[in-house]
């Protein structure tokens, strides 16, 4: 085998980040029957409990570097393995330290260090192995690549490339090794598609049958079956054998569709994943080449706004979220051992499934009568069926989540319910009636929610014997896949309803944020703000491509009008509506959006999302003025409508702080990563202190300047 080429990184090249939690590498040698010779077995531990994932700094890769020196310098040593503490293998590299790295020099020295350790586990004097028993993200993944064969436990949930998803390429071996080993086409889903798919993750078993790894363990004895399957390999017992490299043709065409993809997503707006695409798509023979193109890659991409960006909206994701500002003490949360839906519509039956999957606590649907009633509870259940078939829920977990769900017409059987939510018709004189007669049924315990996007919750409460029991849970649609729960405290809201609330949301497995009981809370009202701002844009004039079109390159989730379509225009009416009547300065109310409305239309656009087209139904509906703006002017005047109402929301103490806001844009709105917080990014592009007059700021963030497009000059109303 080659010998590792010296880069002139090493131990002593780099100090160790200053608040780096160090993974050793506890060495240990093996003497199993079977094997003429001895297995060095490398444990990777950094002390702490799971919830603290092994991560490689400097002194993390120095900890290797020097376990893998004493196995192969031991005598009788024939292979050399490497596997993590319980649960996890490892999480990549310290990103706690690379923020604040300002020389570039240093920065290719980290890409440089990390290839040196790692690649002595696949030219080294005896064969390697890891042992992924665990979570194996970023460099946790691509010490496995290295290594010459690899196994993994069927209980592994997460193990993926999120490089691209930070502003990251996968820079220690990543995008060399893993295309020749599963194939071009496979490598661009691992390490574009999941990642640019909010961080999607593999399973053991997915990265199993994408031959990521050579043999397949179940987590009981894991250790021992990979042990004796590695001392058939050394003994010439199991032959391993390895794919065919891809042609010409099949390699073009994954590049192809890896561009695309890229391109869809994100329109340019961050440089990360087309670096990668691009040494992927380079593609050379030779490993110093490849491991060279990644340590520049990774040094330019460790120095830009995007990656600093990147890393402040990862942490309030990891970090923030897991501790809501202003949650009371979790212990005064009552149990919720039963829950009841008022209603049996679509959001209900969404919510219902998700209780049940997720508290595996009995759920009661009810709704005016039998017929709807019936449809909600069949609507659960399919889902169920759906989750099993697709391998989400065992055939028992199954089985066990339809006996949990139920309806009736008779509100008496929320009786015995712990936790009541209502999912009526977003009607305040309505959700007032439901709660009503509602809790005169229930204990007086039992916490009242309602699911609105944009009513008031205290107006709600008002005329109820026990206004303190109610909260508003605001759910966003699909409730399977968005993360974001919006908790929203009414006037009266006691402490124990709030810590019910936060608790029920981690049981769901959902990020709460507190908000105040504010028209349409957080998300609902920026959204609505910069909508009505697009809209009326057009209203005025301006063609409704040019306008959909003018924030592309900020790589959204989708275009404004997109967005129209998928919350409805019928509910973006209601929503504008609502907040007009409180705030009728700033939201106006389309009179282009009631036509839509009123002829029934569900969006504007015909087509997929690769080839919308303007509906010319919706086309036809539209009555414009003769005052059109250019693109660069309706992405300043979105823009700035956004700046001038998150000021006013902090102002009024809608949320504790900015971050909230940045936290609650990312997970309720797909605010994309590479642009970092909301916040940040209004005031790296000047347009906080334009239209408030000073930067929101949230600590610690990055305040590099935003690279901007154009240089349009529109007032902001500032009129509350």
């Amino acid at each position: 085998m080659s010998t590792p080429t010296d880069s002139g990184a090493g131990p002593d090249t780099l100090p160790a980040f200053s608040d780096e939690v160090v993974t050793r590498a506890a060495l240990r040698y093996l003497d199993p029957p079977g094997l003429d010779g001895r297995l060095a077995l490398i444990t990777l531990d950094n002390g702490r409990d799971h919830r603290r994932p092994n991560t490689f700094g400097p002194a993390g890769l120095a900890a290797l570097d020097a376990a893998l020196d004493e196995a192969y310098a031991a005598p009788g040593v024939r292979g050399v393995a490497v596997t993590g503490k319980p649960f996890i293998l490892a999480a990549g590299a310290d990103l706690t330290g690379i923020a604040s790295i300002t020389d570039r020099s240093v920065a290719l020295e980290i890409g440089r260090m990390g290839h040196r350790v790692f690649r002595r586990l696949g030219e080294g004097p005896v064969p390697s192995f890891v042992f992924i028993n665990g979570l194996a993200l970023g460099g946790g993944v691509e010490i496995a690549l290295h290594a010459t064969y690899r196994t993994i436990s069927s209980s592994v949930t997460a193990l993926g490339l999120p490089e691209c998803f930070l502003g990251l390429v996968p820079g220690w071996g990543g995008t060399a090794l893993l295309p020749p080993l599963v194939g071009t086409e496979a490598a661009v889903t691992v390490i574009l598609e999941n990642p640019l798919a909010n961080n999607r993750m593999l399973t053991g078993r997915q990265a199993f049958a994408l031959g990521i790894a050579d043999a397949l363990f179940d987590p009981a004895d894991f250790l021992e079956h990979s042990i004796e399957w590695a001392i058939r390999v050394l003994e010439g017992q199991v032959p391993v054998a390895r794919r065919e490299p891809d042609d010409e043709a099949t390699r073009t065409a994954a590049i192809a569709r890896g561009r695309g993809l890229v391109d869809a997503r994100l329109h340019g707006a961050a440089p990360a994943p087309y670096r990668a695409l691009d040494l992927i798509a380079a593609h050379p023979v030779d490993r110093d080449v490849a491991f060279a193109a990644e340590d520049e890659a990774l040094a330019d991409l460790i120095m830009t706004e995007e990656l600093r960006a990147g890393l402040y909206a990862f942490d309030l994701v990891q970090r923030r979220a897991r501790h809501p500002a202003g949650a009371p003490d979790p212990g005064l949360a009552r149990t919720v051992g039963k829950v009841g839906i008022v209603g049996a519509g679509l959001m209900a039956s969404q919510l219902a499934l998700l209780v049940v999957r997720r508290l595996k606590v009995p759920v009661v649907l009810t709704d005016l009568d039998e017929q709807r009633v019936a449809q909600g509870v069949q609507a659960v259940q399919a889902g169920i069926d759906d989750l099993a078939a697709r391998h989400r829920l065992s055939a028992d977990a199954a089985n066990r989540a339809r006996g949990l769900v139920s309806g009736s017409t008779d509100l008496a059987v929320f009786a015995d319910a712990d936790l009541v939510i209502e999912a009526v018709y977003e009607e305040l004189t309505v959700k007032q009636s439901v709660l009503a007669d509602v809790e005169s049924v229930v204990s007086p315990e039992c916490v009242l929610a309602t699911n609105t996007s944009s009513l008031s919750v205290s107006a709600m409460a008002r005329g109820l014997a026990h206004p303190e029991r109610v909260v508003g849970l605001h759910f966003f649609n699909p409730v399977a896949v968005l993360p974001l729960l919006e908790v929203a405290r009414g006037e009266q809201t006691d402490e124990a309803t709030l810590a019910t609330a936060f608790a029920v949301s981690t049981g769901l497995r959902k990020n709460a944020i507190l908000v105040a009981d504010a028209p349409a809370f957080v998300v609902n009202r920026l959204l609505t703000r910069f909508l009505g701002e697009v809209t009326a844009a057009v209203d005025e004039g301006t063609p409704l491509e040019v306008a959909d079109r003018a924030l592309v390159d900020l790589g959204l989730p989708m275009s404004p009008f997109a967005l129209l379509g998928l919350v409805g225009p019928a509910v973006a009416l209601h929503v504008a509506e609502t907040l007009h009547e409180v705030f009728p300065q700033r939201f106006a109310v389309s009179e282009n959006l009631r036509r839509i409305v009123a002829a029934g239309k569900t969006g504007v656009y015909l087509g997929g999302a690769a080839t919308p087209r303007l509906d010319p139904e919706v086309a036809a509906l539209l009555v414009t003025g003769d005052r059109p703006s250019t693109g660069d002017q309706v992405r300043h005047r979105g823009l700035a409508a956004l700046a001038e109402e998150i000021g006013l929301m902090l102002d009024d103490g809608v949320v504790a702080g900015p971050a909230e806001i940045d936290l609650a844009m990312i997970l309720g709105a797909g605010w994309p990563f590479h642009l970092g917080g909301i916040t940040p990014y209004l005031d790296r592009s000047g347009l906080s202190q334009e239209v408030t007059g000073r930067r929101f700021a949230p600590a610690g963030v990055a305040t590099l300047p935003v690279k901007t497009t154009g240089t349009a000059e529109v007032g902001a109303r500032t009129t509350r």
